[in-house]
């Protein structure tokens, strides 16, 4: 793969380098009051502008037609939602006596709470040959529960900021959340032609928005001289974050693959993906909402800046590995499905 080809390949996790960089070098810019002024541009234009650019891109088709795989779906939703940020918690009562930046550890906890991701999920499930559908299905019923039970989930976990009500945040994320996406359902009933025909690059406006959302955030930061981040605590997290996917991709493959499972080899692909997956794009604006006015936002906001990337490339390189073994299963199931010659005496 050539330079270029590379680059198109990986420009948002490049992008997010270079944002925080630039915020490292001028936070006064993107600061809270500053002349970006992100209380109003990033609170509430950017968040809405995502998740009205979500409802745009959103095939409500799609949903409807897996629908009916009701065992595949309450298994992912049940593991990612439940199962994920109960195992958390319980690994972060054990690290709490390591000397762990805390505030990192916090946001290890914000990944666990987090709702499948729209896209990565699907790209993977699609690129193995998996039950594409059901990935699809689940990705985005996974962010419509997120959009109620993470902010649950964040709150019973780790308590909101003492600046912000229960229901100031809940009527926000109504507003900035739940509203945009519904404005944008419903215009993609009328525009849903020519958006079929011309395919606006709907993830690539959701991830330049993003790094707006990012660089903000990065940028009250490094203007608040009492956050410090120690490299010792970044390179744990980064270890764990591996590891916790890889042991959960682990687990799910087990359970997915169990004796009168009812899951078929391609059901298992989308499982391992859309289980252990984790949306950045919905995440962070959530984070800016739940934990308006924290110090720590940033730091909290680095396990899941770390995990996207690493969830779509420990995914990109399990790809042949777990196309090779769906293959060879599907063949195997096929060969014991045939009904046996009849031996001739």
């Amino acid at each position: 793969m050539g330079f270029l080809d590379r680059l198109r390949k990986d420009w948002f996790i490049l992008g997010i380098v270079l944002v925080i960089t630039v915020a490292k070098l001028e936070p006064a810019f993107g600061v809270k009051g500053g002349p970006l002024k992100p209380e109003i541009t990033i609170t509430y234009i950017a968040v809405s502008a995502i998740f009205f650019n979500s409802g745009l891109s959103l095939k409500t088709e799609e949903l409807t037609s897996a629908l009916m795989h009701v065992k595949l779906h309450l298994f992912v939703q049940i593991f990612t939602l439940v199962f994920f940020p109960t195992a958390i918690w319980l690994f972060l009562q054990l690290l709490s006596i390591t000397p762990i930046n805390e505030w990192l550890l916090k946001g290890l906890q914000t990944v666990g709470c987090m709702p499948p991701p729209v896209s990565s999920a699907v790209i993977l499930t699609k690129a193995v040959g998996g039950n594409e559908a059901a990935a699809i299905f689940n990705s985005a019923f996974g962010s419509f529960l997120g959009i109620v039970i993470t902010p649950l989930l964040l709150l019973l976990f780790l308590g909101s900021s003492s600046s912000v009500p229960f229901s100031s945040i809940f009527s926000q994320l109504f507003m900035t959340v739940v509203v945009p996406l519904i404005i944008g359902q419903i215009v993609r009933r009328y525009i849903k032609e020519w958006l079929e025909r011309k395919k606006p690059p709907f993830g690539a406006i959701s991830s330049c928005v993003l790094l707006m959302i990012i660089y903000t955030t990065f940028c009250d930061t490094f203007s608040n001289p009492n956050i410090d981040l120690d490299k010792f605590s970044l390179i744990i997290i980064v270890f764990i974050i591996f590891s916790v996917q890889l042991g959960f991709m682990l687990l799910t493959f087990f359970f997915s693959t169990r004796k009168n499972s009812g899951f078929t080899p391609a059901d298992t692909v989308a499982i391992i993906f859309c289980s252990t997956h984790k949306s950045l794009t919905l995440g962070i604006p959530m984070l800016k909402i739940v934990f308006e006015g924290y110090e720590h936002l940033s730091l909290i906001s680095v396990p899941l800046l770390i995990y996207h990337p690493a969830q779509i490339l420990l995914g990109s390189v399990l790809v042949p590995t777990i196309k090779s073994w769906m293959i060879s299963r599907q063949k195997a199931l096929k060969l014991t499905k045939q009904p046996k010659m009849p031996v001739k005496v």
